[in-house]
């Protein structure tokens, strides 16, 4: 009769751990990267009944828990628009690093920034990855807390070189208005400031022009020419029967524009005026229609505060300035572990490797057997409810049969014992 309750006591205790085990996740389905746990029931040989021989005999027992195991299946990715969090795509884990030193891995990419610009997990962890303060990025070392910069300016960029898409009038006469035509660009000189260079098309002569670089003359401490333009430069171009320039040739390399003393005290300038694009195509054409400036491009950059910063494409983090620029200042690293579920529950939603557990690779996003991350976006739980809804009433309806079996039980030994009244 003994063996009777055990078995019946086993599989209690079973189903007891299984609900257990259904409402771990069913707490943490909204749980961003959770991954739900499954159960795996064993039977307890507790007696054999039947000839020792083993032929016709019986094995009686209880069941147990054997292994709990945690399904890392991909979780949909959701939208969220919010500037640090990330969600992975595919294989691979967040590094994270407890107060304590320990490292440790997630799937969960809420991610927040402290006062001293550590990125952190919504549990106080270490973000891993690389960061740099001085705008080189450096990926090839060993990970470390992410650090980001949480105030200042951006240092100005000098334009050093511009380009000028226009189309000059074919049917243009020499010495009418029509015959004079300008492409205004701004620059930037490396204390931020910006100066206006304008190029001047003069037509000479059927399918010639000339072109005249000049700047304010304000801008300059002293202007070459007269008036209120200094010039810079002079050239001329020449354009052959389809209306495409033949001169100066691509081979020419770029016209150089030397913009100096300055007047505002900023560095001399040395510009190139890219007339043609690296595929050899001129950005200058003479057909007939109305002389028309077609667009302007110049890299420099006036200084800039910082106003944002966002994790971006596969896990780069930028800082983005009121200039424009975004420029990275850290990169997320992921992990690839071969056999995650091996892994122990650290909580927090984050695991530690274990002795059986294969060596982390960690490295770049995209690289490897490593997924992709996605800024501004979060993977959702895994847990699927109606399943997890199924198995509850499954595992109630085993705790209820096996308190069957021990009511049954208790009511034969009552009777047994009334037998000897």
């Amino acid at each position: 009769m003994s063996t009777t309750f055990s078995n019946a006591l086993s599989g209690l205790n079973a189903s007891a751990l299984a609900i257990d085990v259904v409402s771990g996740n069913l707490a943490n389905l909204n749980t961003y990267g959770y991954k739900s746990n499954t159960v795996s029931f064993q039977d307890l040989i507790n007696q054999s009944l039947g000839s020792n021989s083993g032929v016709g005999s019986t094995s009686v027992g209880g069941s147990t828990i054997a292994q709990t195991t945690r399904s890392f299946s991909q979780g949909s990715i959701q939208s969220t628009g919010q500037a640090f969090d990330a969600a992975v795509q595919g294989n691979g884990f967040f590094v994270v690093r407890a107060a304590s030193g320990q490292q440790g891995f997630t799937r969960a990419g809420n991610f927040k920034v402290d006062a001293s610009g550590h990125l952190l997990t919504s549990g106080g962890q270490f973000v891993q990855g690389w960061s740099t303060l001085s705008g080189t990025l450096n990926a090839s070392g060993g990970v470390s807390d992410i650090t980001l910069p949480i105030g200042g300016l951006r240092q100005p960029s000098q334009t050093t070189a511009i380009s000028a898409s226009a189309n000059l009038n074919a049917n243009a006469a020499v010495g009418s208005p029509d015959a004079t035509f300008s492409s205004p660009i701004p620059v930037i000189d490396a204390q931020g400031n910006t100066h206006t260079v304008t190029i001047t098309y003069t037509k000479t002569a059927a399918d010639n022009w000339s072109y005249t670089v000049t700047i304010p003359s304000a801008d300059v401490l002293n202007p070459s020419g007269t008036g209120t333009a200094s010039t810079i430069t002079q050239g001329t171009l020449t354009f052959d029967g389809n209306g495409h320039l033949t001169s100066p040739l691509a081979t020419s390399g770029p016209v150089q524009l030397q913009i100096t003393g300055l007047a505002n005290g900023a560095t001399d300038m040395n510009v190139n005026w890219n007339i043609f694009d690296g595929g050899g195509v001129a950005s200058l054409t003479q057909y007939a229609q109305a002389s028309a400036n077609l667009g302007s491009t110049q890299n420099g950059t006036p200084s800039g505060q910082l106003t944002n910063m966002s994790i971006g494409t596969n896990g780069e983090v930028l800082a983005h300035y009121s200039n424009g620029d975004a420029i990275p200042v850290a990169q997320l690293a992921l992990a690839s572990i071969l056999n995650p579920d091996s892994m122990q529950d650290l909580g927090d939603n984050t695991f530690g490797v274990t002795s059986a557990t294969s060596l982390p690779a960690i490295g770049l996003p995209g690289t490897g057997s490593r997924g992709q991350i996605s800024g501004g976006a979060l993977e959702s739980s895994t847990v699927d409810i109606a399943k997890e809804f199924t198995n509850l009433l499954i595992y109630e309806r085993g705790y209820q049969a096996n308190s069957k079996v021990i009511t049954t039980e208790d009511d034969i030994l009552q009777q047994t014992v009334a037998l000897k009244r």
